[in-house]
């Protein structure tokens, strides 16, 4: 499978180019946004792309935006990647990777929800038995499931730079009241539904994260991606345990490898073995497999 780490689309403005994801601005219809097959960990890119990543991210969230629909509004449109991409080896390379999408105002925070203990929430449990200000029950072990899906936001970095865990009052302070609650309660609500209908597929979603936007009458929606296996950690069911930090469908199988090596987790990032990238793509493919029956 032929792997994409950059997209240059011609006759586009490029308007943001994150981690994995590129947008560009078209005048008339809405802009594509093009995820690759870059992989990023502690915030770092790394030097090789992980074949078919990108159109797995697509697919995946594009299946949870229409599942959840109901929820809240989301980027999709229903125009053709032709209209907008008119080069057919542009559309090529691009594959299921790239969607045109409304044209949306960002906010400035990551939705983050918990339901399992892990990661950066662990972390600070350690040292303050709380996660984003939110009291949690003494004694929990790593990766135990919380009494309840907690929400705990986290700032937006600038692209090289570390997202921060912030509690609820500062997103009030960015956001307003309002908004910030809209933020909160869609995040709880479509992570819950999520998770259950995962489970059953044999998938625990542990966390996941979301992005949001406004359009021009200030509505709310559900940008970006949407509980693909970069933003979100995928435990299978089956061999879930606490106390220990489990096999995952997600790029923490990269965390754990980088883990290993004498590397400082600044740019840039370490050659990844061939064996870890094959069996990241595997991880990657068997999840939307899981989760979509495609």
């Amino acid at each position: 499978m032929t792997a994409l780490y950059q997209s240059d689309l011609s006759g586009l403005e490029l308007t943001t180019r994150g981690h994995v994801r590129a947008i560009y601005a078209v005048d008339g219809p809405p802009p594509p946004t093009a995820p690759t097959d870059r992989l990023s960990a502690f915030d770092v890119i790394m030097p090789q792309p992980i074949p078919g990543k990108g159109e797995v991210l697509t697919r995946v969230s594009n299946f949870w935006f229409r599942r959840m629909a109901h929820v809240i509004p989301n980027h999709l449109t229903d125009i053709p990647l032709e209209d907008v991409v008119t080069d057919k080896g542009e559309r090529a390379a691009l594959g299921d990777r790239a969607i045109v999408v409304r044209r949306l105002k960002p906010l400035p925070v990551e939705a983050i929800v918990r339901g399992y203990i892990i990661g950066s929430g662990w972390k600070d449990y350690q040292k303050t038995g709380q996660i984003c200000g939110i009291e949690l029950p003494a004694g929990l072990q790593l990766a135990d499931k919380l009494p309840e899906a907690i929400y705990t936001p986290s700032t937006k970095a600038e692209l090289g730079e570390h997202d921060v865990n912030v509690d609820f009052g500062h997103t009030v302070n960015l956001l307003g009241r309002e908004m910030a609650e809209q933020v909160r309660d869609a995040s709880l609500q479509i992570y819950r539904e999520a998770a259950d209908y995962a489970l059953e597929k044999g998938i625990i979603i542990a966390d996941t994260k979301f992005e949001f936007g406004l359009d021009e009458e200030g509505r709310l929606h559900i940008i970006d991606e949407a509980l693909t296996p970069d933003s979100s950690r995928f435990w299978p069911a089956d061999q879930y345990q606490p106390g220990i930090s489990p096999p995952s469908f997600d790029k923490q199988f990269v965390r754990d490898y980088l883990e290993t090596l004498d590397w400082d987790k600044t740019p840039p990032g370490p050659e990844l073995p061939q064996e870890i990238i094959d069996k990241t793509a595997e991880k990657y493919r068997e999840a939307e497999q899981r989760l979509t029956g495609k």
